[in-house]
């Protein structure tokens, strides 16, 4: 079996740590460089439901997406709910690896997870010069109405659902697609010229003055939905590599929802207008 510091290593190869942003907290947050690695656990999410999961599994690594303190703490205390994560995994012997910015930004990465679960071509990336976000092309165009059909019916399922603007009807063969919050993207959507843009977390001003500027479509999913093919593509990625290696780790990819959002109710009437 491999030591925990082996592993890693091939880790920071798929996702350089320096490619990170500057902002960001990726790596390894806990963990014995000398122990040894049998099962290691993917997900979004460093929280407590993805940690009792890796307790029952007897993974001895988890890897995650999200950082679990990404703007730094003073404490680690089992009171603090991060705390109590802290304080699982080491009690397990459970390490804890995170890759964020940096596999946003690799090639393959999490955009391209992204346009992979809904069948996508990849032509390029969305913003040259740093990788983020891809460019891509369907096999035959769709309709909006039709795309995001697919994106609700591909990604994994939420509460929110997916959102919609533009005109539904209107002709999608160019897409681009950011996986996580893409609303600071535009600017690159619009250059790219593409038919419609699928992202996570758009807010009101950014996605009214995008749809107002240009037919552009809008499909909004859930943050936490947008960013999980990256767990199924990082784990055959690690899987490949234990085969490489001859370490017959066993990798696994958490299917626990961990989207914060519990529950969505439409209302009674989309063009009613505001109450009176």
């Amino acid at each position: 079996m491999p030591r925990l510091s082996e592993v890693l290593a091939e880790l920071d190869a798929l996702w350089p740590p320096e490619r990170a942003e500057q902002w960001d907290a990726v790596g390894t947050v806990c963990g014995e460089p000398d122990a040894e690695v049998t099962r290691v656990l993917f997900a979004v999410d460093p929280v407590q439901e993805i940690a009792e999961e890796a307790v029952r599994l007897g993974a001895e690594l988890i890897v995650t997406h999200h950082p679990l303190y990404l703007r730094g703490t003073t404490t680690v205390s089992a009171a603090t709910f991060k705390g109590r994560v802290v304080h699982t995994l080491i009690k397990h012997d459970i390490a804890l690896h995170v890759a964020h910015t940096n596999a946003d930004t690799a090639d393959p990465g999490v955009s391209d997870a992204l346009a992979g679960a809904l069948d996508l071509r990849v032509t390029g990336p969305l913003v040259p010069e740093n990788g983020l976000g891809r460019v891509c092309e369907l096999d035959h165009p769709v309709t909006l109405r039709e795309f995001a059909a697919r994106a609700a019916s591909r990604l994994p399922a939420t509460a929110q659902g997916i959102r919609v603007a533009g005109d539904l009807d209107a002709t999608v063969h160019r897409v681009a697609v950011s996986g996580g919050s893409g609303d600071s993207l535009f600017d690159a959507v619009r250059a790219a010229g593409v038919d419609a843009f699928l992202t996570a977390d758009l807010r009101h001003h950014p996605a009214s003055e995008a749809t107002q500027h240009s037919p552009l479509g809008l499909v909004d999913a859930a943050h936490w939905a947008t960013e999980w093919p990256w767990c199924e593509l990082a784990a055959a990625q690690l899987d490949a590599i234990s085969d490489r290696n001859g370490w017959n780790l066993r990798v696994h990819v958490s299917t626990t929802v961990t989207d914060p959002w519990a529950a969505h109710h439409t209302s009674p009437s989309t063009t009613s207008g505001a109450p009176n």
